[in-house]
């Protein structure tokens, strides 16, 4: 079925925003409470993963948690909103393994106080790795693909800049081994959570109007 785009969303695509705002708020209050909280850690040094056991261990696994949700739903909100010849897969594939790396990396720390330590450092760092290099990649391509949408074209710029800085920033902390680890770490997921934010935001707000061009949804 055909229909001329409107000027702004419609309601199941605009609660794609909604719930990307809401796990990006829950994990970005929860993380930043326990750097006060957590006395025994040293937030410069320590990276968040530290933060996953001990005291208010499982209120950050549970926004670990919430922002997997957010990963999925700006995936599907974006290929949702954006008219077809702006579509891709990739990105929606990409923020989904991401999710499921990004809980697989909560659980598996937690999982090393239980027995088979070296096993499970082992899976936390792989899915650690996977969920940064996916969710970054990811943001990249979904900005690019804003330039096919008349809608979205203007958001392309910052869109794509802060992604590509989020990028670089990953790089220069995977392969810089510079110090301090744990504050570079932070950096890194503050340029991520910048570019969720942005997203669910303005998935939530709506496109800008001034379209005509005809999109198809099943």
């Amino acid at each position: 079925m055909e229909h001329p785009t409107q000027p702004f969303q419609t309601r199941h695509t605009r609660s794609f925003g909604i719930v990307g705002l809401a796990g990006v708020a829950v994990f970005a209050t929860v993380c930043l409470a326990v750097q006060f909280l957590r006395t025994d850690l040293d937030w410069i040094a320590a990276p968040l993963s530290y933060y996953l056991v001990g005291p208010y261990g499982d209120a950050v696994q549970a926004v670990y948690v919430a922002l997997a949700v957010t990963l999925v739903a700006l995936g599907i909100g974006f290929y949702r909103e954006l008219s077809p010849s702006a579509r891709s897969a990739a990105p929606l594939l990409l923020f989904v393994v991401s999710a499921v790396s990004l809980v697989v990396t909560a659980l598996s720390e937690a999982a090393k106080t239980r027995g088979q330590a070296a096993m499970w450092e082992w899976v936390h760092l792989v899915a650690a790795q996977t969920t940064f290099l996916c969710v970054t990649v990811a943001m990249q391509l979904q900005s690019w693909r804003l330039r096919h949408d008349e809608r979205w074209r203007r958001h392309f710029g910052f869109a794509f800049v802060l992604a590509s800085v989020a990028f670089v920033a990953l790089l220069v902390y995977a392969l810089g081994h510079l110090s301090p680890r744990g504050l570079q770490q932070k950096g890194v997921i503050t340029l991520i959570v910048a570019w969720l934010a942005w997203g669910s935001l303005n998935l939530w707000r709506g496109a800008p109007p001034g379209s005509s061009e005809v999109r198809t949804d099943a």
